[in-house]
């Protein structure tokens, strides 16, 4: 059992390092190009922070183990909308701006509901042709990000002080070495994250479910969950809300729409009446608690994870 817990810690480290070297590496290849600040930090620091979760997805796939790939971004969509955004709304109050309502939480909704009706309506499963549409549905999206925060003063100034440190190196051959060395990491680390949580669920005698529900998901949503920590502390949470239903969406269009591209996705009936619809639930919730006075205090940080801690219980007993 400690081997197994090792790989999942050594694996989940690797996973971050390599992430953060793909997106240092490509970005600095895209600011030598030209490409502006803000549609690298839409674009590929987005795709760059979701990486691990792509690399774990595709590697349960193909190993055949469909339910941590679901598990995985279902139990990610809920950890960031109940426990990260209830630990972030009980450290420091959340001011929610209009475009969180008019956007991202109808987006947020309008993909979870896509994803539960997709596995409902066609024999439980996620085929190459819906990938491909989840696909096209991202890109229009991020187009529309993209263009829409060029002409917002606040969102564009917040992207580019995050893009400060990332900066075109002095020679290329360093930043192909950090798309390799990045490619690398996760790579190995989903080969030992996927393989210490099956021998894990193995060992414990549970479900592959309930461990991407509950460990690959709460591993995979770590950085989130610092990244919102750090944001409460230095109250700088204007915009974490935005960037956790940010967070859903790409989880849902880019990493099950690539998944299944790759190859088709089995989903289990317990998936899709329990977990997506708990998704389904806690996206539906947060709406009321973002209309209130436009703000989410303690009050609705800690009916969150309350929620959050019943969810968990129920999945593991």
């Amino acid at each position: 059992m400690l081997l197994n817990i090792l790989m999942l810690v050594v694996g989940l480290f690797v996973l971050i390092i390599g992430g953060d070297f793909l997106v240092k590496g490509a970005s600095s290849i895209a600011l030598r190009a030209h490409i502006s600040p803000l549609v690298v930090g839409l674009t590929i620091v987005a795709f760059g922070t979701s990486a691990p979760e792509l690399l774990i997805s595709i590697k349960a796939a193909l190993d055949g183990s469909p339910d941590m790939t679901m598990g995985n971004v279902v139990g990610s969509n809920i950890c960031n909308l109940a426990l990260v955004l209830g630990v972030t709304a009980t450290i420091g109050v959340i001011k929610v701006n209009s475009d969180s309502i008019k956007i991202d939480w109808p987006v947020t909704m309008g993909s979870s509901l896509l994803l539960y009706f997709v596995v409902k309506e066609d024999a439980a499963m996620i085929k190459t042709y819906e990938g491909i549409i989840f696909i096209v549905l991202l890109v229009v999206y991020t187009v529309f990000i993209i263009r829409k925060s060029r002409k917002e003063t606040k969102a564009r100034k917040a992207l580019e002080e995050e893009m400060e440190d990332v900066a075109p190196s002095s020679y290329i051959g360093k930043d192909a070495f950090s798309i390799l060395v990045g490619c690398a990491g996760l790579y190995f680390g989903a080969d030992w994250f996927v393989g210490g949580a099956k021998n894990l669920a193995l060992f414990l005698g549970v479900s592959e479910r309930v461990i991407g529900i509950t460990v690959l998901a709460l591993g995979t949503s770590l950085p989130e969950l610092v990244t919102s920590i750090v944001a409460s502390v230095k109250k700088e949470t204007d915009l974490a809300l935005g960037n956790l239903m940010g967070s859903n969406i790409f989880n849902i269009l880019s990493i099950l729409g690539i998944t299944s591209i790759i190859k088709d996705i089995h989903v289990s009936g317990e998936i899709i009446k329990h977990d997506m619809v708990a998704m389904i639930g806690v996206t539906l919730l947060v709406l009321p608690m973002m209309l209130y006075k436009r703000k989410m205090g303690r009050v609705s940080g800690a009916i969150l994870l309350a929620i959050y801690i019943f969810y968990t219980y129920t999945v593991i007993t």
